[in-house]
């Protein structure tokens, strides 16, 4: 196992190295710069303002430079908001986006579990075509589109939430539930698959003539296989859920590292951009290493593929 979990972290170094490089280059190929919204900003002191961020160098330099203050886990300045260092604001807007991805996950695993699981106790009936048709819906109604159903229903016509902000319970409800709605509805849609496979097989079929419980049958024998492709899905998932974020994030105004990234986007902060890019790289690569962990866990031939 230890050799698993070691090849596996070493392969993630070149893909995070393959990251920094596309990024680094993507944002600055773009038009504009940093500094091109300045108001009536003479020649000689845009000449300064570059300098001063050595944005004057050659490209190849500015990119061996950055890689160099990379290693010693300087992420650079944020051109457009110098009070604080790229990792300052890192550091102050992910737990909000981290807060906003847990509730997401949790709403997507209570919901699509539930619903999977119940569904694959009937199939073939009532009880499985109509929680199935609605995790359809689910999966093909994008959450740009149910973020703003959501605020006009709930929030407006309703009044029973709050349109925007972050800064009661009751702000958490929307946006958590736009976010998750449609991995819920994913997540559902597996688990029965998996749990229909699971309880046909010989062993379920021993554990009840054994005259164990359904409850017993379901929790203990069925689960730990029937769940394995959502383990398999939760990984991809996840990055999903933290990359969906920016765009929630924009509509219900949540103050997250998503909308961070955006207003960086439209500022040409190119080291905001590309810290910001880098940490969820990073943080993307890691749920991903859990998740090849737990698989191999739950099914040991995994570790010698």
């Amino acid at each position: 196992m230890a050799k698993f979990v070691l090849r596996r972290a070493l392969e993630f170094i070149p893909v995070l190295l393959v990251i920094v490089t596309i990024t680094f280059f993507l944002v600055r190929a773009a038009p504009g710069g940093p500094f091109d919204a300045e108001r009536a900003v003479s020649p000689q002191v845009l000449r300064q303002l570059e300098a001063q961020y050595h944005l004057d160098a050659p490209l190849h330099e500015q990119y061996f430079n950055y890689l160099g203050n990379l290693l010693q886990g300087d992420l650079g300045p944020s051109f457009r908001k110098p009070s604080h260092s790229v990792r300052e604001w890192i550091a102050i807007r992910v737990p909000v986006s981290l807060e906003l991805g847990a509730y997401a996950i949790l709403v997507a695993l209570t919901i699509g579990l539930a619903t999977g699981i119940f569904a694959a106790l009937k199939p073939n009936s009532a009880r499985d075509y109509v929680p199935m048709s609605l995790a359809m819906v689910g999966i093909c109604v994008p959450n740009f589109v149910l973020g703003p159903l959501l605020v006009l229903v709930v929030a407006m016509w309703m009044g029973l939430l709050p349109v925007a902000g972050w800064e009661t319970a009751a702000h958490r409800i929307l946006p958590s539930l736009t976010l998750g709605a449609a991995f819920a509805a994913y997540i559902a849609r597996l688990s029965r698959g998996g749990m229909l496979e699971v309880l046909g097989q010989d062993f379920i079929r021993t554990a009840r003539a054994k005259g164990l419980s359904e409850a017993t049958v379901v929790l203990r024998h069925g689960l730990r296989g029937g769940l394995q492709p959502v383990v398999s899905f939760m990984g991809p998932a996840m990055a999903a859920l933290l990359a969906g974020s920016f765009v929630v994030e924009r509509i219900f105004q949540v103050p997250g590292l998503g909308r961070e990234f955006i207003e960086a986007a439209f500022n040409r902060d190119y080291t905001l951009i590309t810290g910001i890019v880098l940490f969820y790289a990073t943080l993307i690569i890691l749920l991903n290493l859990v998740v090849d962990i737990l698989l191999a866990w739950m099914d040991p031939r995994l570790r010698y593929d």
